[in-house]
């Protein structure tokens, strides 16, 4: 059975290793030096480790004059991610028209079969998009709907995709209706019954976030999906700010459609994703461009974006590999360690309102907090001109506040001068 230090391992490649080579020289043995000693421990144990995320710090060559707490939005790759995204860059460049077609893309296969194979789906029903607003536009573009049809999704879902929905109000004259909820909200159940009560006859779609990138609040999707089906309506899942954040497959979800970006939690390079489309789905979806009617039931008709780099999506090799090393139940670990680091600190504090759940089952690395009386954006403004912290403002009126993401190379220490930051704002204002 294959074991994370087989991964590790796998980083390393074929020759021998002699010395302890630092991670910022594309050695990996100082990690799998970790991941042994750490290999008796739990999630939760490893994930207050310093001596083990020290080493897994040391993958990323991260600018430590600042402290980058907006991961959701795009996150730095390791080192060996950058490094194979280059070397297939220079390859092709050698020769495109041989190096890049006729070599490096047919690549995409094998990558194709390595994140189905992690998101638990059929190769033939994964597409690699640049990101997760392709991927998702690709589904909300390509289903059929009839003027009067209703869309069901929540007003707290990502702009782009919202706006997606409205053009084709605007153009096809369908309906689409965005239910609220409170941040955090009382329960999953809440979540659940919130989208079962708003089902009208007229209900064709269901678009529902995985886990929103406003305040972290993760869905009952597998519920949802489910009361979905029985009812004749399609799904679409959000989940840009899922895969690999936190364990799950698709067994887990039970679906029709999921987008997701890579170059966030996967840490794959900037500009990668995936769509995957039930079998039986893709030959009545249309794809974003046009494909022959011969290509109707092949998943490959949504990656048709004319010219495009290689490297991007064979880079996504390594990601996933890296992430494999690592073990997505100790990430996840880390990542609420982290979270619950800075949030323990504030709960109950005057003038603090924390908009995620402490719930597992509701939220993971991603989270918001408010200062009532003083605007977002100026905190992060004055965050980023006194202490160089990097943070998100969230303008929503039902989840007003900083989004904070850390990731696997944050340091304590960066949380902690957040904690304290916030403290002298809380204290003396701006």
């Amino acid at each position: 059975m294959s074991t994370r230090r087989d991964f590790l391992r796998s980083m390393m490649g074929a020759a021998g290793v002699t010395s302890i080579p630092s991670l910022r020289n594309d050695g990996i043995e100082r990690a799998l030096a970790a991941a042994a000693g750490v290999s008796h421990k739990t999630a939760a144990e490893v994930a207050q480790d310093e001596d083990y995320w020290f080493e897994i710090q040391q993958a990323f060559m991260v600018d430590r004059s600042m402290i980058n707490l907006n991961n959701g939005g795009v996150s730095p790759s390791p080192k060996v991610v950058h490094d194979a995204m280059v070397r297939y860059l220079d390859y092709s460049n050698q020769g495109p028209v041989v190096n890049m077609w006729r070599i490096l893309e047919p690549k995409i296969e094998s990558v194709r079969h390595s994140l189905a194979g992690e998101f638990g789906c059929d190769p033939e029903e994964l597409a690699i998009t640049r990101n997760a607003s392709e991927a998702l536009e690709i589904a909300q573009m390509g289903i059929d709907l009839e003027p009067g049809d209703e869309v069901l999704t929540t007003d707290q879902d990502y702009g782009r995709m919202l706006t997606t929905w409205d053009q084709r109000v605007r153009r096809e004259g369908i309906v689409v209706n965005k239910v609220s909820f409170p941040t955090p909200p009382p329960s999953s159940d809440y979540l659940y019954e919130m989208f079962e009560n708003a089902v009208t006859p007229r209900t064709k779609v269901i678009h529902v976030c995985h886990i929103t990138n406003l305040t972290g609040q993760i869905f009952p999707v597998k519920r949802i999906c489910q009361m979905a089906r029985a009812r004749g309506i399609q799904t679409i899942v959000d989940g840009a700010h899922a895969f690999a954040h936190f364990p799950f497959t698709l067994a887990d979800l039970e679906c029709d459609y999921y987008g997701t970006s890579l170059h966030k939690w996967l840490l794959a390079p900037i500009g990668t994703g995936f769509l995957y489309v039930r079998r039986e789905k893709i030959g009545d979806l249309w794809p974003l461009m046009a494909a022959t009617d011969a290509q109707r039931d092949d998943i490959r008709k949504f990656e048709e974006i004319g010219t495009h780099p290689a490297a991007n999506h064979n880079a996504i090799s390594e990601a996933l590999t890296f992430h494999q090393g690592i073990g997505g139940e100790r990430k996840a670990a880390r990542l609420r360690f982290l979270r619950d680091r800075w949030m323990r600190h504030f709960e109950g504090r005057d003038r603090v309102t924390l908009r995620t759940s402490f719930d597992p089952a509701q939220s993971c690395g991603l989270a918001n907090v408010n200062i009532e009386g003083i605007p977002p954006g100026d905190i992060v403004n004055h965050l980023w001109r006194t202490r160089r912290i990097v943070l998100t403002p969230i303008g929503h009126p039902d989840s007003t506040g900083i989004r904070v993401t850390p990731n696997v190379y944050t340091t304590l220490q960066g949380v902690d001068t957040f904690i304290e930051s916030m403290e002298d704002v809380l204290a003396n204002g701006l």
